[in-house]
């Protein structure tokens, strides 16, 4: 007994002790670790302390009332129209047709509107699709220390949810062609989102769901933000959630590690808005169904039946959690 609580209270120490090696993260234990390498978005490696106090004072002035929406259409692909929420004149003046599916997308933690996700997938869906993109810049709060963006999530999500409900009333449109897609923190907003319109979204998108402190909040995506709810899984345990939250869930890769990687968190992470980014395009990713998340985390190869991973198809529907394999380059 002595010895098990030693070891225990090692591996408690341990994992609290400040990583020496930079972007190393094997020390990392969801749930007990208290630091872990982050990467922004400039690509500088930050080490984030988890157990740091949110801070409250910045919460009170910045937080979803600091969201911006950057409209994209086939007629102005690469310069945004801005879109402010109550002003009826930004919408009326703006290339948005309520005739057209509306996708909106959201980043994740220390990313901005002009984050390589939204670019990437914003010309996936144009070129694959005549829509409405929302690109939602919450830079104001994903740029403070994480703890307090993620403390943040649910204010963002709500204005989100709020903003686009106000959209469909004062300038129309069809929940039926309303696509929410969010990576990391942005795919818990996007969650709060979808509930805070009544779950009428036909589609919402999780690409590698943000796990530190995550795993046991009520505010993380689930089934109630759409009425299909897919998540991608491509590093669990450290930057991304590890058990299943949507109608269906895809590990590709086992969801870790992902090829070309070189064993990098941060890499595995990204990989998820890359894949996606690719399916919309060529929708080209089948996954097999799984008996559990136990054989999709051991195997990326299942016996069950397929399902495409990712695409932008709005009828899109499915259930269960899938594995599949995919390449190290692009379009993987």
């Amino acid at each position: 007994m002595k010895v098990l609580f030693l070891a225990g209270f090692l591996a408690i120490c341990a994992s609290n002790a400040i990583p020496l090696a930079t972007r190393d993260n094997s020390h990392y234990i969801e749930g007990s670790s208290r630091y872990l390498w982050m990467t922004d978005d400039e690509g500088r490696t930050r080490l984030e302390d988890l157990h740091v106090p949110v801070d409250t004072d910045l919460l009170a002035t910045r937080n979803g009332a600091n969201n911006q929406y950057w409209l994209f259409t086939r007629s102005n692909p690469r310069n945004p129209q801005i879109i402010t929420y109550g002003n009826a004149n930004s919408v009326r003046n703006s290339n948005y047709s309520e005739r057209k599916p509306l996708k909106v997308i959201v980043h994740g933690w220390a990313g901005s509107g002009n984050s390589v996700l939204n670019t990437m997938i914003t010309s996936a869906f144009l070129d694959t699709f005549d829509v409405n993109v929302i690109v939602v810049d919450w830079r104001a709060l994903a740029s403070a220390n994480y703890i307090t963006a993620a403390t943040g999530v649910p204010s963002v999500g709500q204005f989100i949810g709020n903003f686009v409900v106000w959209l469909i009333n004062t300038a129309g449109g069809n929940w039926n062609n309303v696509h929410f897609v969010g990576f990391s923190l942005g795919a818990h907003a996007v969650g709060v989102a979808g509930r805070v319109t009544g779950c009428r979204p036909i589609r919402v998108t999780g690409l590698d769901p943000a796990g530190p402190l995550w795993n046991t909040n009520r505010e993380a995506l689930n089934t109630a933000a759409g009425r299909y709810v897919e998540v991608m899984h491509t590093d669990v345990g450290v930057m991304g959630i590890l058990q299943p939250i949507g109608h269906a869930d895809f590990y590709p890769n086992r969801g870790r590690d992902q090829p070309g990687c070189g064993g990098s968190n941060q890499c595995s992470h990204s990989r998820a808005h890359e894949l996606y980014a690719s399916s919309v395009r060529t929708n080209h990713f089948v996954g097999n169904l799984c008996s559990g998340l136990i054989q999709a985390l051991n195997n990326d190869r299942c016996p069950g039946a397929t399902l495409n991973m990712g695409n932008g198809i709005l009828t899109k529907q499915g259930s269960g959690i899938y594995a599949l394999r995919t390449r190290s380059s692009w379009p993987f």
